[in-house]
């Protein structure tokens, strides 16, 4: 997968206005309505992530969830960051 220069990293978060870039990463954090609805939010996030086989990082706090997206193998982001968050951006929309 092929590292995605910062011209490119900067095109592709105006199609997910919700993340941010903070270096080789891209962030974003969830407010859930309750913290069983954070769950099936994660559970959802799962099922998406192993469909593509890319994983992100996820930190669970009560209700909060914080989101962390790069490309490990190849050292940053990659298309494969933003395919993944955009399709937890439509599941989190459908939980708020």
């Amino acid at each position: 997968m092929d590292l995605l220069d910062d011209s490119a990293v900067d095109q592709r978060l105006t199609g997910v206005p919700e993340w941010r870039r903070e270096g080789d990463e891209i962030r974003r954090t969830i407010k859930a309505p309750d913290f069983p609805t954070a769950i099936r939010i994660v559970d959802e996030i799962a099922v998406e992530a192993e469909k593509l086989n890319h994983h992100p990082d996820i930190d669970i706090r009560w209700r909060t969830l914080h989101l962390t997206l790069s490309t490990h193998d190849a050292g940053g982001l990659t298309e494969m960051d933003f395919t993944l968050a955009a399709r937890i951006d439509a599941l989190a929309a459908s939980h708020t």
